[in-house]
């Protein structure tokens, strides 16, 4: 008797089972009844606890997508946070947004030290899925991005080298993908579609990460509201990007999400990002505190977008339809202007 699944293998004894996300793999049955598998000699013929069969299966598949020992931040809302050491108490380094990734390296006392992208850290193992349910869960996540390879690449508005250019994207940024055309690559970036050169970039699969997060701290040379805003905006990271919307709960889009953070601290603002822009003060990038504004623009020099500047180099917005509110470096596209709302 023999059984062939395609990346789900149900192996059932003593009462449990266990699913596991296998490539293609052959499984055999003995007339004794004792599963065998790849020709290697069944894991059921001893007696094993549940966590070593969970182990064995494990090492069974090796590496995938990189990650030798997968875990996937298992959130309902929000973030996992991910401390610098095994407390609530300590120092937070970075974010896992829900369904991000990470290499458990060990576990300890209810907590995971893992390593997510550029973030080591230690996240609760509450809520973080791990051995078979988080590779089942990854290989549901795992999708395309198109990687920039050089610094200063020009997205345009149509797939030839005479249209206008709509902004530059750093190396190493990544973009939405949409489809690979003819020595072009069409991709989305906050929610407009545009087109890059193939040449300069790399179509690739990935699992998101951590996201580098420092906590402001009070008292250190950044004023209390300027503290208080950023990590109010910080909590709606994931929620999602809704045209016209300004619920940072049900979905908003770029300038809803800054209009309705400042609304917050009572500031008023307008609901469109180029008036957004002539509020305020404007400065230029060396004087960028967390809690003044980056815009960018269009290829005709319009602005089109809004994001809040939180330290770091790094801000925060509602991008688009796919990542809703996200973290992003500054420069991720061109900026165009820089405000301060805030007067303190």
């Amino acid at each position: 008797m023999r059984y062939k699944k395609n990346r789900k293998i149900a192996m059932a004894t003593a009462g449990f089972m266990i699913c596991l996300a296998l490539e293609p793999l052959t499984v055999s049955a003995t007339e004794d009844n004792v599963l065998q598998f790849a020709g290697v000699t069944s894991l059921l013929e001893t007696s094993l606890t549940t966590e070593e069969y969970i182990e064995a299966a494990q090492q069974a598949q090796g590496a995938a997508w990189g990650y030798t020992n997968i875990g996937v931040a298992n959130v309902e809302s929000g973030n996992l946070n991910v401390r610098q050491e095994p407390s609530t108490e300590s120092k937070m380094v970075g974010k896992m947004p829900k369904n991000a990734v990470c290499e458990i390296v060990e576990t300890l006392d209810g907590w995971a030290h893992i390593t997510s992208g550029e973030v080591e850290g230690y996240v609760s193992l509450d809520y973080l899925l791990t051995g078979p349910d988080a590779k089942l869960k990854a290989e549901e996540l795992v999708h395309t991005v198109v990687v920039v390879n050089t610094d200063g690449l020009n997205v345009r508005e149509q797939a030839n080298t005479e249209s206008a250019v709509l902004t530059q994207v750093p190396q190493g940024e990544e973009l939405e993908y949409a489809e690979t055309l003819d020595g072009w690559v069409k991709v989305y970036i906050d929610d407009e579609e545009a087109y890059v050169s193939s040449d300069y970039v790399t179509v690739t699969e990935k699992l998101d990460t951590a996201i580098t997060m420092t906590e402001l701290l009070y008292g250190a040379g950044v004023s209390d509201v300027r503290v208080e805003l950023v990590e109010y905006a910080k909590q709606f990271l994931g929620n999602a990007y809704v045209w016209g919307g300004t619920s940072l709960t049900k979905g908003a889009d770029c300038s809803g999400f800054v209009l309705s953070v400042f609304k917050k601290f009572g500031v008023s603002l307008p609901h469109h990002s180029g008036s957004q822009a002539n509020s305020g003060t404007k400065i230029s990038a060396g004087d960028l505190q967390p809690g003044d504004l980056v815009f960018y623009g269009n290829s005709r020099g319009t602005i089109i977008h809004v994001a809040i500047y939180i330290g770091g180099g790094q801000v925060i917005h509602a991008s688009s339809r796919k990542t809703g509110i996200k973290i992003s470096n500054y420069k991720y596209r061109t900026p165009v202007k820089y405000v301060r709302i805030l007067q303190d």
